[in-house]
């Protein structure tokens, strides 16, 4: 699991382009200034392409944190 926050620690910077942000199992979009519901669903994306995943619109809507986010990563990611 390390490797996939840091995976997604770094992916997250980028995506929201501030060096300071680290996440863990229970950062969720109230704790990241910029991530709205339109840069969700851009950073889904980003997430998926990252690791070779595909989310269900339910897992999409449904995810109370990153941890979630992790476990769905670590269940069928195929890029890690």
């Amino acid at each position: 699991m390390d490797k996939i926050y840091d995976r997604l620690n770094r992916l997250f910077r980028d995506f929201f382009d501030d060096e300071d942000i680290e996440i863990d199992a229970d950062t969720t979009a109230d704790d990241i200034d910029d991530w709205d519901s339109l840069n969700h669903i851009t950073l889904m994306s980003a997430v998926e392409q990252e690791f070779g995943v595909r989310f269900t619109m339910g897992e999409v809507s449904g995810m109370k944190n990153v941890g979630e986010m992790a476990d769905i990563i670590k269940a069928r990611g195929t890029k890690l």
